[in-house]
């Protein structure tokens, strides 16, 4: 699996993880967090089996009952926010080869105390009231039928958050759960699955974020980088859920080679 961001703004190709690496990875990696991303795997399953037997899929049950599907608005209406994980995500479209992404959160209220933003000394007014302080995690691009097809990060401006270093931000992934019924139980529960299951490749996503940002800084001396919209996407992956979670499951097996 490589990096394929030649035609987004700002981003260039950075090779995350083949298949080969993918299960090494795995093999490597201690029995609990295997069985998490398994269980994740099955979570998702069931999720596409529900929503496809009610003729639903997941973008579908983001904006059912929304009305007129416009770009750069957020869906549903307000977001989507878990009170007790204090996890949050929206929906919404505004670029070219994909239906539309989701954007996942974590709230200031559900970072580790200690845990805090980067310095920042640039003119750009980051959130400071404590509901509004949030860490970007990452983004999901969805084609037209509902399904995921690849996983990116982005630069500050284009989510507004407070930017957390990528140790933290990873550090993040193990506490996101949306874990109620509105406004789509199948789509809550996938969004949530999903975050675990490609774990692996995000933790490289986000770190190729944090390369990208440094590289940009280096290359563009007495500019804010965070605020640069020349640079808008840092990582990106094109995955699919099929391959992952046969993967997993070769690996818990025994057959992977």
């Amino acid at each position: 699996m490589t990096v394929a961001a030649d035609d987004l703004k700002g981003a260039k190709p950075v090779c995350v993880m083949t298949m080969a690496a993918l299960r090494a990875h795995l093999r490597a990696l201690p029995p609990e967090r295997l069985q998490k991303m398994n269980r994740a795997a099955d979570d998702i399953l069931e999720c596409y089996r529900v929503l496809h037997r009610g003729g639903s899929n997941i973008v579908a049950e983001i904006l059912r009952g929304q009305g007129t599907f416009y770009e750069w608005d957020h869906y549903p209406e307000g977001d989507v926010y878990d009170g007790e994980s204090h996890g949050q995500y929206y929906y919404h479209a505004h670029r070219e080869g994909e239906h539309g992404h989701f954007h996942t959160f974590m709230r200031l209220a559900g970072i580790k105390a200690g845990v805090a933003p980067v310095p920042y000394d640039g003119e750009a007014d980051w959130p400071t009231e404590e509901d509004e302080i949030l860490s970007h995690l990452i983004a999901i691009s969805m084609d037209s039928a509902g399904f995921p097809i690849s996983l990116f990060t982005t630069n500050r401006w284009v989510t507004g958050e407070n930017w957390y270093r990528g140790e933290d931000v990873i550090d993040m992934l193990d506490d996101f759960l949306i874990d109620h019924s509105t406004p789509s139980w199948p789509a809550n529960r996938w969004i949530s699955a999903m975050l675990t299951l490609f774990r692996p490749q995000i933790g490289q996503l986000i770190r190729a974020r944090d390369a990208a940002i440094a590289d940009w800084q280096k290359k563009h001396p007495g500019t804010d980088v965070f605020e640069d919209r020349e640079l808008e996407i840092t990582s990106l992956l094109e995955i699919q859920v099929e391959d992952q979670i046969r993967s997993i499951k070769e690996v818990i097996e025994g057959r992977a080679d």
